[in-house]
């Protein structure tokens, strides 16, 4: 399925969409086997995002990348802000 996902990404981009966000619905550490706890990786691309050092999309390449570690409560909010669809982020 990820593969077919990864095929669609020329489309999709070409859609010159506001924002992009791509998320794993859990994380999946090799160690474990299976489902956890830990942070899942997102990623957002947008014409007013900074670049940062991530050159791949995983959990490990996510952690340093320019979202940091963050509730994802707040993820809707980050995205809209970068979709330039808000008039006023934060307080």
């Amino acid at each position: 399925m990820i593969e077919k996902v990864d095929s669609l990404l020329p489309q999709i981009c070409a859609l010159n969409p506001d924002v992009l966000v791509i998320t794993g619905d859990h994380s999946t550490p090799a160690a474990m086997s299976g489902h956890s706890w830990h942070p899942v990786p997102v990623l957002l691309s947008a014409k007013n995002c900074r670049p940062d050092g991530a050159t791949s999309f995983g959990e490990r390449a996510c952690l340093s990348g320019g979202l940091g570690r963050m509730p994802m409560k707040y993820l809707m909010g980050v995205a809209l802000a970068h979709a330039g669809k808000l008039q006023k982020f934060g307080a």
